[in-house]
């Protein structure tokens, strides 16, 4: 229902009238006197806890002037200096709120050496000239800044994992990728020339299957800059299973116009190799030998015991059956 202009007028009028007979009441006037009565304590007990004396912190931003192009930093600068202060309240509000500490500006031109070591109570007349008389300096952190620069082209070299890897049962790790394998690495000239490796921070993975990607941090050294600071570490990992696979034996370092028969001829081998290259793994990667010199330490009656010569890198934990043969040596027709 739409309201008329008259009626609005009405209600509003009557709201002010019941409004203000409610003001006029006793209990009204008192409660609004118990009101004035609190705001005017709650101001004098603000202003006096302001004036007496407190400890805080504040942030002085450090700044650093005259760098050249060519230099690159290699240790973490802070950005801010940590005052600790003291004074009355009052004046501690101000540094909070309103009054700003001008950053501290340190003149790297004033510096020679690829490694600079400040005291920071060096810097206290440069923080005192911006606070109030009364203010107290009690303490600045950190208590010293070490600089470390490179002026010369960063080297690069490559990256060695400390860390491992389990696969999940029944698995075994493939493949393992570093992206990238290698870093730029700047440091001053002293310590430059002996970093030929970055290592990665100690890791340890576990249950691993199928494909994991980890990012490994480089393990940081002081006055030394890796770029980049992490890398990319991918282990690939495939089911394990059982093969077995009919190998013959041959005979390595026979003199010439001899040759070795075996009883039987061919021998079971028995692996483990992952699913992933089951179809690569037969007799053609294998070699399964008996060497002349080891028959000749042999009595006539002994049988000898073939030894797996070469085996392909994706294959494990590799068995023969028979263990062991009877052979003969047999001279070849000229």
């Amino acid at each position: 229902m739409k309201l008329s202009k008259e009626e609005i007028t009405q209600a509003y009028q009557h709201l002010v009238q019941k409004t203000r007979s409610t003001l006029q009441t006793p209990q009204c006037r008192e409660f609004l006197f118990f009101l004035f009565f609190i705001f005017i304590a709650s101001v004098f007990w603000t202003l006096q806890t302001l004036n007496e004396t407190y400890t805080t912190e504040v942030n002085v931003p450090l700044r650093i002037k005259n760098v050249p192009e060519n230099v690159v930093f290699t240790s973490d600068i802070p950005q801010n200096l940590n005052l600790t202060i003291e004074d009355k309240g009052t004046i501690l509000t101000k540094y909070k709120l309103g009054k700003k500490i001008s950053p501290i500006v340190l003149d790297f031109s004033e510096y020679k050496s690829n490694h600079i070591r400040i005291l920071t109570s060096e810097l206290e007349k440069k923080i005192l000239s911006q606070l109030v008389v009364s203010t107290k300096l009690q303490d600045i952190s950190p208590d010293t800044i070490e600089i470390f620069y490179s002026q010369s082209e960063g080297k690069k070299i490559p990256v060695r994992i400390q860390g491992n890897a389990t696969p999940k049962h029944q698995y075994y790790i493939t493949k393992r990728n570093i992206s990238p394998d290698s870093v730029i690495v700047y440091a001053p000239n002293n310590i430059l020339k002996t970093l030929n490796e970055a290592y990665t921070l100690p890791f340890h993975l576990t249950e691993v299957a199928d494909t994991m990607s980890y990012m490994a941090e480089i393990a940081p050294q002081k006055g030394v800059k890796f770029i980049p600071e992490k890398v990319k570490i991918q282990f690939q990992a495939d089911i394990l299973t059982e093969k077995t696979i009919s190998v013959p034996i041959i005979g390595i370092d026979f003199p010439a116009h001899t040759q070795l028969k075996t009883f039987p001829s061919k021998v079971n081998v028995s692996f483990q190799v992952g699913m992933h290259n089951f179809k690569e793994a037969t007799a053609d990667n294998f070699t399964i030998g008996i060497n002349y010199h080891t028959l000749q330490q042999l009595t006539s009656n002994e049988r000898c015991e073939p030894e797996v010569i070469a085996a392909p890198n994706f294959v494990s934990n590799i068995r023969i059956s028979p263990t062991n043969v009877e052979y003969l040596i047999e001279q070849s027709q000229q």
